[in-house]
């Protein structure tokens, strides 16, 4: 398998109402989209075009781009941004932008490249996926990389469940997310100051999806809130616990088993027993430390009746 990537020069400065679709084309030859290659595009530029450079400070557009903290170290900012994204400073951007002015993503990522994909398929008659993509970091490695933020006509994950490898073991959870894979292929060749918003990725035309059919888009990637095992950074999950806020419980995730909560409470060094399933009990010493524990594990704390002196815990209700 062999991968070509082209990223050429020549799009000018897009500005709000420009036909980004337009200015795209022109800077790419006629052959230099087939059937099958994919069309990928930074959100700057999307952005741009769809009207979304805005004035003001840049801190209160991320609060207003922001659902809710996930962690904070300093000045960063890491939350959830309206889109489901987890990033740093909600994706607001005061880079190549003028002075005064910040960037925000577009509206809909996903509904931006189905319309370039669209535009794509009229004034050229090809066939082509497309991927909008955004700068993110990682946890646990240094360094960014380009993830796709919105997708079109493109298989956005590549399932490899039931497969079997050269030894004869089965793939169970193996799932590239070649979205993904795409965007960090692509943005080696077009570079972070090399002014080439876009590029062409050939040789995976076996991602690229029927005409007419767009696939679930980026979206598909993003995880629901809770779903995820780090909702909030350890400083973070330490004060939403303490603080015990009900609208807090989503990003910890659904409640674990009895015997999950009372091994938690063990390891936080509180002595716990299941009752039943759904009743777990410790003595009343360490209350403050037991709720918690409790509030992080999606249980909660019930009054004990008046001849019951154990601290009583239930699985909370959603």
């Amino acid at each position: 398998m062999a991968l070509h990537v082209t990223a050429p020069d020549g799009v000018p400065e897009i500005r709000p109402g420009d036909d980004l679709a337009g200015a795209l084309l022109a800077a790419l030859a006629p052959d230099a989209l087939v059937d099958g290659d994919i069309l990928v595009v930074t959100s700057k530029v999307v952005s741009k075009a769809e009207g979304r450079v805005v004035q003001g400070d840049r801190e209160a557009w991320i609060d207003a781009e922001t659902e809710r903290l996930v962690a904070r170290r300093g000045a960063t900012r890491i939350v959830r941004n309206r889109l489901g994204l987890t990033m740093a400073a909600a994706g607001v951007d005061a880079s190549n932008v003028e002075q005064g002015s910040v960037v925000l993503l577009p509206e809909d990522p996903d509904a931006s490249a189905r319309r370039l994909r669209a535009a794509v398929a009229e004034r050229r008659r090809v066939n082509v996926g497309v991927v909008v993509t955004d700068t993110a970091g990682r946890p646990w490695r240094e360094g960014q990389t380009d993830i796709a933020i919105g997708a079109a006509g493109l298989a956005v994950l590549e399932s490899f469940a039931g497969r079997v490898d050269a030894h004869g073991n089965e793939l169970a959870v193996t799932a590239p997310a070649v979205a993904d894979e795409i965007a960090a292929a692509v943005e080696l060749a077009q570079g972070k100051l090399g002014a080439r918003p876009c590029a062409v990725l050939r040789g995976r035309g076996d991602l690229v999806l029927s005409p007419g059919e767009h696939g679930p888009g980026a979206r598909a990637l993003i995880r629901a809130d809770g779903a995820d095992l780090f909702g909030y950074g350890a400083r973070e999950a330490v004060i939403q616990a303490v603080a015990a806020r009900p609208a807090a419980r989503t990003p910890f995730g659904s409640p674990v088993t009895a015997d999950e909560l009372a091994a938690a409470l063990g390891r936080a060094g509180i002595v716990a027993r299941v009752a039943d399933p759904a009743d777990v009990r410790t003595g009343p010493e360490r209350r403050a430390a037991a709720d918690i524990v409790a509030f992080a594990h999606g249980w909660q704390s019930i009054e004990a009746g008046p001849a019951d002196t154990d601290l009583r815990f239930r699985p909370a209700t959603p």
